[in-house]
């Protein structure tokens, strides 16, 4: 079969999430997981070591969003993981000062299919992964090439 496990589906924010995502709290480094408890967390990469060539090579972060589009409550949270060199940064306003509880709307999204729940309750779940956040100027995407502020208009000169 010509699709392997593991791919990733590019989709578009409106087409997965119609009425939008709502973050629950803040973003923070995905950490990779260590058996021995006494050593020190180290960030997740986006490479699988099996299998070379496969992943992005950037940090991951994640954060946790609810859907108010999802029907049944227990799926309705999840989190979503970025893959970026920088960590992203939400520009919209707290819905509730102090909660961490924002309207985001992602970009880069893709999502990966997986059987998730347990035996006999099984269903089809989606991984879901974003390249950054709408209006993010963190440098977790790199900017179109613009003319900076700085920099003097044609015909006049720096300083004047």
């Amino acid at each position: 079969m010509a699709i392997g496990k593991g791919f990733r589906f590019p989709i578009e924010f409106k087409t997965a999430f119609p009425q939008g995502l709502v973050q629950m709290g803040d973003i923070t480094p995905a950490i990779k997981y260590n058996a021995d408890r006494t050593a020190l967390p180290e960030q997740d990469f986006d490479f699988d070591p099996k299998n070379p060539g496969v992943g992005t090579q950037l940090h991951m972060w994640k954060v946790t969003v609810s859907d108010p589009n999802q029907d049944k409550a227990k799926r309705a949270s999840f989190e979503i993981i970025f893959t970026a060199e920088v960590q992203p940064v939400p520009v919209n306003e707290e819905l509730v000062p102090g909660m961490g509880m924002r309207l985001i709307e992602l970009e880069g999204l893709t999502a990966e299919p997986k059987v998730m729940g347990q035996a006999p309750y099984q269903y089809l779940g989606y991984i879901f992964r974003a390249t950054g956040i709408k209006g993010d100027t963190s440098g977790a995407k790199i900017p179109p090439v613009d003319v900076p502020a700085s920099r003097p208009a044609r015909g006049e000169k720096a300083g004047a």
